[in-house]
């Protein structure tokens, strides 16, 4: 059947935000304890709470934890790590109180430690002793910052809480030994984050569980190191990137041999606790996630021989990596299927989903496949992205029409998007627009150095890029340069900021959560980012007059185009003030501009709802202010000085 012609963004798409949300689930992080399978999935039609599944045996499926039950830490603000398994219960931190419980299976969850000023993270259970380790970060008065430490928890209900290590201002990934003789960990000070510089120690365990011994075995000096494990022989393991590459190496008495050098990504920014790019199958074999020019590969490591055999699975995102002898499971996406977490028979390669991230099927003839495309940016730097077509099996764009387009900054600004097929681009692309969804300089996955290029220099570099990559596009007839529009989340909220107050490519923008004042943000975010910005601005108070020049609201009377803002009104990384703040500058000048606010929501929106109001907001506002017409009703967005 012949396409209908119609316009560009007036496309009737199957993939709708009720559906999106409605159908899908976050998959996060995975255990394998016996022949049992744990996973979390964050589930947004439950009010965003995040539950355990198990996988018995037998292979029924069925929560762990019943509603109302969620297991989410709150250290560093993003979590993780929040729950472990050993044997037949789960030990997690419960969303509300940040408490921890124990839950048997099949019974009710028992608390573990009292209310208080305490959250923990990274939870690892250390069996010899009847305790879990974990990451504790205690808040005080206002004005006073958190403490963190690593503390050990007993598991016989006595709620006695035990300092094991302090000192540095952060802590990351307790790890006991196989044998409960020693104990790995990371540590960083500020002003650093932990991919500038983090330190791995180790230290002994003493019969009483004290920790002794305590020294620095890798790290410091401007190298980062990530994920500590042991190997099932009791050789310590962890990534470092003190080639510029993030590789794998072992410690050998004071030497860190590496495995595999290669100038390769085996490692992540620790955003989030627990986050695993590497497991043991065996003392002499690793299975391991590896990124070469942004793009991710899974693979088996021989470590005595540092042979890397690739798997030749069909994915190009992985996350939540759990390995045993015979097995490897992780969330994985293609390039035309979501997200789905993946069994993977290492005998055979044979591999299945277990569950997927989303039940909405989508027709191929809707999918838009990335494109891995890399460009000329600003002072002879090239930088990358995916570009994704509009597709739709039932509509073709006029001749001689170009689509609008959507850049897309992703948020960090460390972090990196990837060429995986993702519903929410999907829904934007079926509707007939055009997306850029842009690796800027400081993006991970293609090393050190190109990690570095926002060193002193967010809010230039990975605002060059953005421009550049859709001036890149438009100039190769791939969209139309006047409907040109530009979004994105948290520090991608700084970036569509900065792109549409000191450039005028763009033709509208969408800021979600996003950062409009950096001296406010220097002044009143959390701990764990608290001197972020002194490596990627400057030093504050002392860099004070860099900070106005780079904060898009003491510059609004540039701005000439159209914002849209979305806030969580308990969001304490990029506080409400911060989006208020412009609002009023855009009414100032009398420009259209719409702000959604959303109760209850934090940093990054968790509720179906919210979820599908951005979603659709943000279509409503760019077909006003970009004059095309919908092809289905949308709940309207209030919109000043249109």
């Amino acid at each position: 059947m012949p396409r209908a012609v119609v316009p560009y963004g007036s496309w009737r798409s199957p993939i709708t935000a009720a559906l999106l949300v409605g159908e899908s689930v976050g998959l996060g992080a995975i255990a394998v304890a016996g022949e049992g399978l744990f996973w979390a999935e964050s589930r947004p039609a439950e009010a965003g709470r995040t539950a355990i599944v198990q996988r018995a045996p037998d292979g029924t499926v069925a929560d762990v934890l019943p509603a109302p039950w969620s297991a989410r830490s709150r250290v560093h603000e993003y979590g993780g790590g929040a729950w472990v398994v050993e044997r037949d219960t789960v030990y997690f931190v419960e969303d509300r109180e940040q408490t921890i419980h124990a839950c048997l299976v099949g019974t009710s969850p028992r608390r573990l430690t009292e209310p208080s000023a305490r959250r923990y993270a990274d939870l690892v259970v250390d069996a010899r002793r009847g305790r879990l380790i974990a990451v504790c970060e205690e808040h005080h008065d206002a004005g006073v910052e958190p403490t963190n430490t690593l503390v050990a928890v007993p598991l016989d209900g006595s709620a006695r809480v035990e300092t094991l290590v302090a000192g540095h201002d952060f802590y990351a990934a307790p790890r006991p030994s196989p044998d409960g003789a020693r104990l790995a960990w990371l540590a960083w000070r500020h002003p650093h984050m932990p991919w500038d510089e983090s330190e791995l120690w180790l230290g002994e365990l003493t019969a009483d569980g004290r920790v002794s011994g305590a020294r620095r075995v890798a790290g410091g000096r401007g190298e980062s190191v990530f994920q500590p494990e042991w190997s099932p022989d009791g050789a310590l393991h962890f990534v470092a990137d003190r080639t510029g590459w993030w590789n794998l190496y072992r410690l050998c008495g004071e030497r860190a041999e590496p495995l595999c050098p290669m100038p390769a990504e085996f490692g992540l920014p620790q955003w989030s606790f627990g986050t695993t790019t590497y497991g043991f199958a065996s003392a002499t074999s690793i299975v391991c996630t590896y990124a070469e020019r942004g793009e991710w590969r899974l693979a088996r490591l021989a470590t005595d021989s540092g042979r890397l055999e690739p798997l030749g699975v069909p994915f190009v995102a992985f996350s939540g990596l759990r390995v045993t002898p015979r097995k490897a499971y992780f969330v994985a996406g293609s390039a035309a299927a979501p997200a789905a977490l993946v069994e993977l028979d290492l005998e055979t390669r044979a591999q299945r989903a277990v569950r997927g991230s989303s039940s909405l099927a989508v027709d191929p003839a809707d999918v838009s496949v990335a494109q891995s495309i890399e460009f000329p940016s600003a002072a002879g730097r090239s930088a990358f992205a995916f570009y994704y077509p509009p597709a739709n099996g039932a509509y073709a764009g006029p001749e001689h029409d170009l689509p609008p387009l959507r850049v897309r900054s992703h948020g960090g600004p460390t972090a990196a998007t990837d060429g995986s097929l993702k519903l929410p681009i999907q829904y934007w692309t079926s509707r007939g627009f055009a997306v850029l969804d842009v690796n800027y300089g400081g993006s991970t996955g293609y090393g050190r150095e190109y990690r570095e290029r926002l060193r002193g220099a967010w809010g230039v570099v990975d605002v060059e890029d953005c421009v550049a990559g859709a001036r890149f596009v438009c100039e190769r007839g791939l969209a139309d340069p006047a409907r040109a529009t530009i979004s994105g989340g948290s520090a991608g909220g700084y970036t569509t900021l900065c792109a549409l107050v000191f450039h005028d490519f763009f033709r509208a923008g969408a800021s979600h959560y996003g950062i409009g004042d950096l001296t406010a943000l220097a002044a009143d975010t959390h701990k764990f980012e608290s001197r972020y910005t002194d490596s990627l601005v400057a030093p504050y108070p002392e860099g004070a007059e860099v900070y106005r020049a780079r904060s898009p609201l003491f510059h609004a009377d540039r701005l000439s185009c159209p914002v849209i803002f979305f806030q969580g009104l308990e969001d304490r990384v990029v506080p409400p003030g911060q989006a208020e703040a412009m609002v009023a500058a855009l009414r100032k000048k009398r420009l259209p501009v719409a702000y959604v606010a959303f109760p209850g929501e934090q940093h990054g929106f968790r509720r179906a709802e919210s979820i599908r109001r951005a979603l659709e907001a943000e279509l409503y506002f760019f077909s006003r202010v970009l004059g095309f017409a919908l092809a289905e009703p949308i709940e309207p967005v209030p919109i000043e000085n249109l």
